[in-house]
Formats: structure tokens, sequence, C-alpha cells
């Protein structure tokens, strides 16, 4: 495995996985829509070492593939899988020993070992010597997109209580002083959350290492959904088949010897400055909001530093790989933790946390013909206490029972059997008044929002349409064009929405469940039906990111019935953007002439994009 960050891309560029760029590109918007198009075209690792204004070459797209993904981590994997089932199930050594033979040389590379130097520490300089990327036009300034943000237990210091996360942080712009202060923007439910709080309880300052490179295992380790209490430093040793190098000197918290670059600094918890905007993984900008200020004390670099980074917005994009090999990883934990889980699936399309998609046992009752939904609201609850699940806004759940070879990430077909089978009078259920990611501006409020979980078990009670035979609109309200995107599901354009709407209560008061509509069983209105019905992808990412479940979610003919609300007819979705929702990231036309440029015959990217 690698030991450093340059070891990584010199073996992708011998496998013929890594592109050199040496036109001079800009970090400011033009670098990021390159990645973004790359990306795109399933194309390799990009190297920019002609950076401009920047002495460090920049390279991207580490991640872009899955083939690539799981190449880098070639020789670790395996041994990952194999030890975390055993640390989840022990009782999988004695039915399966030969598989775990390995397992004890793999656990003694989970702890860290203290050094007293590393190359890390050979070179100094400045936050404005460091790449300056903006990924969108409206970003606040510039940012470390790959960063490994590290912090201990103020409360008992230490690797054991250590947290390595990817939180982003802000370089420039705002109201940060130059060179001498960061932004540090975490969401909730981070690891880093738990330091800070214990922090401002004690009246003292954090102490934050922000590590940019060094061997991939980092970087993967650093997004790694882990419980509370595992350090990330245990996973990137075994990543790396090899115990991870902290530089750890009196009084200065430990450094990653082999990181490109370190950040050394303190956060006073109880100042805060406005961070962002930023473009973000949902496909909107994630607004202006007052987070914790880093103050520099040190900026480390080795000679040979190379600068990684990615770019988020809305999916795909690189981080959807990285979802995806988490998956891989995590799953088998997940459905052993929680008992009756089968698979869980977080929607990537959707923006990942506004949507998860779950398959359960429905064992209660066994002798009950008329099976319905018990134990996956048990499971569902479970699901959702548990880790960064835990952000999911909704929950679609479905018996195992039903359909054996139900596949979560088969969305479509999943839709489909939960629509057949689910009794709106009965199957929903609502969480009001919680948080959900910090990200999502569906609920008017930073973290608050609502949840709402939709279980189905049991034989199907309808059948789907597929077309729209006999379906008349109210046109005279502003409905119109209503288009099938799925069997079961139709898209109507709806009214621009006005404060104080009252729209798709009017709506859903013309109908009655007999009406031709409500062979429909999910009814979204949006802004542009043609766009959301056009695939499954803008479906999916326009439906579930730009409704609020408590406010968003109508009904026709509904009902409250010892509060619980429920609908006869069929249940509506109102999609339609808001005035509280963070605006789409778009991207500026200048900056995609030049890409443009680079792409055409004798550029640089030349049959790349």
């Amino acid at each position: 495995m690698y030991r450093s960050l340059r070891q990584c891309v010199d073996d992708l560029q011998s496998s013929g996985q890594l592109l050199r760029i040496e036109a001079p590109i800009d970090p400011n918007l033009e670098m990021a829509e390159i990645q973004r198009r790359v990306f795109r075209a399933g194309g390799p690792a990009l190297m920019f070492n002609n950076v401009v204004g920047c002495r460090f070459p920049m390279v991207s797209n580490l991640f872009g593939t899955i083939e690539r993904a799981r190449y880098i981590f070639r020789d670790s994997l395996d041994r990952l899988r194999r030890l975390a089932a055993l640390q989840v199930d022990p009782s999988d050594l004695m039915r399966r020993p030969r598989l775990y033979l390995k397992a004890p040389a793999s656990a003694l590379l989970t702890r860290p070992r203290t050094v007293r130097r590393g190359p890390v520490l050979e070179c100094e300089t400045t936050i404005d010597q460091l790449p300056q990327l903006k990924s969108w036009p409206d970003d606040g300034g510039a940012y470390v997109t790959l960063p490994q943000v590290y912090s201990e237990d103020p409360r008992a210091p230490g690797y054991a209580g250590s947290n390595l996360g990817m939180y982003r942080v802000q370089l420039s712009g705002g109201e940060y002083e130059p060179n001498r202060e960061v932004g540090l923007h975490y969401q909730i439910h981070r690891g880093i959350a738990a330091h800070h709080a214990a922090a401002l309880q004690q009246g003292e300052t954090l102490p934050v290492n922000v590590f940019v490179g060094g061997p991939p295992a980092m970087t993967l380790a650093a997004v790694m959904p882990l419980p509370e209490g595992i350090s990330e430093l245990t996973v990137a040793g075994v990543l790396g088949r090899r115990r991870v190098p902290m530089v750890r000197r009196r009084g200065q918290l430990p450094i990653h010897a082999d990181a490109d670059f370190c950040i050394a600094g303190r956060i006073d918890p109880a100042r805060l400055k406005p961070e962002g905007p930023f473009g973000d993984h949902l496909g909107y900008y994630s607004l202006a909001h007052d987070f914790p200020v880093m103050q520099v004390e040190r900026v480390y670099h080795r000679r040979d530093a190379i600068w990684p980074f990615t770019v988020v917005g809305r999916p795909p994009q690189e981080d959807t790989v990285l979802g995806q090999l988490i998956h891989e990883l995590a799953e088998p934990a997940i459905t052993k933790q929680i008992p009756g889980v089968r698979a869980v699936h977080a929607v990537d399309a959707a923006g990942v946390h506004p949507l998860l998609l779950a398959v359960g046992s429905e064992r209660y009752v066994p002798y009950d013909d008329e099976r319905r939904p018990r134990e996956l609201l048990t499971l569902a609850n479970a699901l959702l206490g548990h880790g960064q699940l835990s952000l999911a806004k909704y929950l679609w759940i479905a018996a195992v029972e039903d359909d054996p070879g139900l596949d979560a990430r088969r969305v479509d077909h999943f839709f489909r059997h939960v629509l057949e089978r689910v009794d709106w009078r009965r199957d929903l259920h609502f969480q009001t008044c919680t948080t959900i990611d910090t990200l999502d501006y569906s609920g008017g409020q930073i973290n608050e929002g609502s949840k709402l979980v939709v279980a189905a078990a049991g034989r199907p009670v309808r059948s789907l349409p597929a077309d729209r035979n006999g379906l008349t609109l109210p046109e005279e309200l502003g409905f119109r064009d209503p288009r099938v995107v799925l069997p079961g599901i139709i898209a109507i354009e709806g009214p621009a929405f006005q404060n104080d709407d009252e729209a798709i209560d009017r709506f859903c008061g013309r109908f009655r469940r007999e009406d031709a509509i409500c062979k429909f069983p999910l009814v979204v209105v949006v802004d542009r039906s043609d766009f959301a019905a056009s695939s499954l992808e803008n479906f999916l990412w326009t439906t579930f990111t730009r409704s609020n479940p408590s406010r968003d979610v109508y009904g026709i003919e509904s009902y409250y019935a010892d509060k619980h609300w429920g609908c006869r007819g069929s249940l509506v979705i109102d999609a339609r953007t808001k005035p509280h929702h963070a605006p789409p990231l778009v991207e500026d036309p200048a900056v995609t002439r030049r890409v443009d440029a680079l792409a055409a015959p004798r550029g640089p990217l030349h049959g790349v994009i």
C-alpha cells in the first residue's frame, strides 16, 4: 500500500489511470468544472502541474470510478471487511476460522504509532500560498474539499478518543482574517461536535489539525461512518496496512507524519463567524451561517507536497463513488447491529440523506394472514437512531417476506413494490420538529425539519397505472401538464409557490378517491413536470430535496384519527421551489467556454471530456 499521496499518483500514472495536465489551469472555477466533466465521462485521475497563482500541484478524481477506488485499496479492502465482521459478530471466528486467520495481525495495525518527525514537517508556508480552489460561482471563498480534520476529546486526550472527519474548511473570504483564521463547518451528528461541546463546557480552546493529502487510506477513513468512540485512525491503519505514524510533541496535538499539508490551530468554542456559501452535494448552495473559527498557528507541508481536491454538487459526483465503497464496507455491519434489517440504501440521486430505502423482516404475529407493518416500524426507529442514518428525511421500508429478491438499490423496482402495497390510511409515520441534515434547507431553518417513515408489508392492494387515461386537472388553479414518472407515480406542474400558499389544499379538495387521479398512489407537484419526469434521477432529486414531510405532504381525502394523519386517496407531495430554499448550482458560462476550448482538438483535454 501507499505510504504517501505521491506514491499513489505515480502508481496510477504507470497503470494508465492518471493524466498529467501541463497547461496553466485556474483553481478559480476552471479546475472544478474540468473535474466535474472528467468525472461524468468516467475519465482518469487528473494531475494539474501548472496551477495559476500557486506553486503546489493539485490532483483530483482519484476516486472517480469504483474500479479505480477498489484498485487503490486493492490490498486491504477484504482485510477490513473481515475485521469489521469479526468485531460485530465474534462467533464468525468459530464458524469460519479460515476467513479470520489474519485478523489478529490486522488488529495490530489499528494502533497508531508515535514518531518524532515526519515529512509533513519539512517546510512551512501560509494560508494564502495554498491552492485557492473555488468550485461554484457564488462560493464564499476558497475551500479545502478533501480535508482530514483531527481533534481529541479534551476530557480524555489521546488516540482512543480522537476523531478524524471530513469537515469542509474555508480558507478565504467572508470575515476571516487572512492567514490567521479559517472557517470550519461540520454537520450535526459528527464526531468533532462532542469535542467542541466538551471544550465549551470546560471553557477551553480546542486544538485542531487539518491534514490534506497523505496516503489515500486517511481520506477514506475520514469519511467512514464509525460508531462513536472508535477512532478513524484504526480504520486508516487497516486500509493502509501499516500503523498510522503520528508526530506527538509536548503541548501539541498529534500531526499525521505522512500528510502533504497540515494546518495547525485552535478553535475558541465560543467564537463564531459566518461560513459559506458553498455549493454542496445536494445540488444547492449551503448558505452563510455562523460556524467555528479556527485560529491558524502553523501551516506545514512536505517538500514534494501535492494538494488533493474533489468537487461536490448535484449527484453523481466523485463522493458518490466513495459512498458506494463505504456502503460495501458498512452495510454488513448495519444489518448485524440491527437484527431484522436486511439491506439499506441511502439514495445518492436524492442527495443521500433526504431518502433512505430499507428492506426488513416482518415477523411479528406470524399467524396473522393479514400481514401489516409492525416489526418494520421497530426497525425504522432503530435505523433513525443509528449514526448518520439518523439524518434520513424520508425512510421507505418494505418487508422481505413479500419478495425475498427485493433490492433496495434498484430504486424504481423498490418504489413499485411499496406503492403496490402501501395503505396511506395507516402506513405514514411522521416525526415533526426534529433535526435533519445541516445542508438541507427544505425545513426553512438550518438543522430543523421533519421525517416521514413509509412502511409497506403484505399482499398488493392495487395495480399501478402507466398512462394517464381519463385524468383531468383543475387548470384554472394553475395545475397542468401531468407526466407519468414511473408506474403509479405522476408529476404535475403547479403554479409558482407564493407565501401562505394554499394551492395544494385547493388541488386536493377538487378530488375524491374514486377519481382517475387516485389510480396513481403518489402525485408530486413540481415547477416543471417535463424536467421531473424526464429521468428517475430528476424525479428523485426534485421530490426529496425540495420537500419537508410535515409541511409539504398532503393527501386526497386526508383526515386525522387519534392524532394519526392519513389519506384515502393519493398521497401528494409539494416539491415546488419555495422562497426559503437554497439556490441550485449553476456553472459560469464564461468558464464553460474556456473548458470547451481545452477539450477542443489539440487541447490538453481533447478525447477526455
